[in-house]
């Protein structure tokens, strides 16, 4: 039988689901989509539509939107937290020397004319290399004798007396080489400003010590270039961390370096007694006292070379 001759009519006297009942169906071509759920009073094979089930899963739906867009919004909420702690945490270096930029383009560090003016003075110190032949940078080796051994006269300029500091020969200007004439200053400024320091290192006073010790001249020398490398003074701006926090601390000091270098220097010592190192092991020493270095000089309460903590170790 087509669906177009079925009808059902209800009347009056079956509401009680006595007989008589008849079937009236109308319009069923008119559905164009399946319906959901299952009528009790029919047959269990047909489906109808049931709205409180609709209303169910229309509410979980809404509870799995509201479920998701929660975890999106706490997730934005911790990067911007996250994002939030770093430029805060890096104020005092890259708020001052850096625009922060969101746009991952490679910032241009500020530089006070002060700052300018120290750095370029040090970069003019870097680029001089030590000349044997030039009367003043002879005068420096004589004046480095002086200092270290007041009591003893200065021997000629090649002579096997000047291994007993450090060099590896018995001509100093043949050790300089990557160190330039910087490295010299730096020497001459340790032993004016921090005499008992630098006895001390020169004479191998305190701890201790290996057969085959680290030449002292000559590890003055190294100290002298790590730095060089560390605070990355070769670039047309320092782009490294130490670098950054350098170039603030040379804005207050401006023998911030040469101060560094004597820091460095006793470091290093501390380093080379608690490793028990001997000779071979000398690279690995200045690896560690730079380590160590890069560490001090970021942090937030180092506002000039004195405030680093292995700055107390120097002794006046």
């Amino acid at each position: 039988m087509s669906t177009s001759n079925l009808r059902r009519r209800l009347h009056h006297g079956d509401v009680d689901g006595r007989k008589n009942e008849h079937v009236d169906i109308s319009s069923v071509e008119s559905l164009n989509e399946p319906l959901l759920g299952t009528s009790s009073d029919d047959n269990p094979g047909s489906e109808v539509y049931d709205p409180r089930r609709q209303d169910l899963w229309d509410d979980d739906r809404k509870k799995e939107q509201l479920h998701w867009s929660f975890l999106f919004s706490n997730l934005i909420a911790q990067w911007a937290q996250w994002l939030a702690n770093i430029i805060v945490s890096s104020g005092s270096v890259f708020g001052r020397l850096f625009p922060f930029s969101l746009d991952n383009q490679s910032n241009t560090a500020y530089i006070s004319p002060l700052q300018e003016e120290r750095l370029n003075t040090l970069r003019r110190r870097l680029q001089i290399p030590f000349d044997g032949s030039r009367i003043e940078h002879q005068d420096a080796l004589r004046q480095l004798w002086r200092l270290a051994y007041p009591t003893r006269e200065i021997p000629p300029l090649k002579s096997e007396l000047w291994k007993e500091m450090g060099w590896q020969g018995n001509d100093p200007s043949t050790d300089f080489r990557g160190g330039g004439y910087i490295s010299l200053e730096n020497l001459i400024f340790f032993a004016r400003n921090y005499p008992n320091s630098f006895q001390m290192l020169l004479n191998k006073v305190h701890g201790q010590r290996a057969d085959w010790e680290y030449p002292f001249a000559v590890a003055g020398i190294n100290i002298s270039f790590m730095l060089i490398q560390m605070l990355d003074l070769q670039s047309s701006v320092p782009s490294s961390k130490s670098g950054i926090r350098f170039v603030e601390l040379l804005g207050r000091d401006e023998n911030a370096f040469d101060h560094l270098y004597c820091v460095a220097f006793r470091l290093l010592d501390a380093q080379w007694l608690v490793k028990r190192a001997s000779y071979m092991e000398f690279n690995e020493v200045l690896k560690a006292t730079r380590t160590q270095l890069e560490r001090e000089l970021v942090l937030e309460d180092v506002l000039a070379v004195k405030d680093l903590p292995s700055y107390t170790m120097l002794d006046n």
